[in-house]
């Protein structure tokens, strides 16, 4: 394991933290989104996204090209795709809405709040963990560094 190694593996899951803390934005903005999307001519509700994070593999071609060329990002997180979430959307009954059906009936986005609120908190707290062992590590080098003096 080199040096800076466990700097990279934090600095990774900050930057998949980061990334989900926008995505999860981007789902609160658009909570009441009745044109998302143009599908076919018809305006669709804007559909909730997810990201999908897995970790580095210790066999894949990145890692042992990363391996050969000294890169230092060999461990750690990764975003490797954001989707669409394929709960179906809210039909509420609103007959006066410019986007009601024949029915009265208006689509709204599949974004529950409180969910995305408790996915906020979540990548707000794992984010501040990685931020902790970030600055232990950082100090844990500090001190080896005096230990030189």
């Amino acid at each position: 394991m080199k040096l800076f190694s466990t700097m990279d593996i934090s600095a990774s899951a900050l930057t998949a933290q980061r990334l989900r803390m926008d995505v999860i934005s981007s789902n609160i903005a658009n909570v009441e989104t009745t044109r998302g999307q143009l599908v076919n001519g018809k305006w669709q509700p804007y559909t909730r996204k997810m990201v999908v994070m897995e970790p580095y593999s210790q066999d894949s071609f990145n890692q042992v090209l990363s391996r050969y060329l000294g890169s230092s990002i060999t461990e750690g997180v990764r975003v490797t795709k954001i989707i669409n979430d394929p709960t179906p959307y809210k039909r509420v009954y609103q007959p006066n809405h410019p986007d009601a059906d024949e029915n009265g009936f208006v689509l709204y986005p599949n974004v529950d709040l409180l969910k995305e609120m408790v996915d906020m908190i979540s990548a707000t707290r794992a984010y501040e963990a990685n931020v902790t062992a970030l600055n232990a590590t950082k100090s844990m080098l500090t001190k080896a560094l005096e230990i030189g003096r």
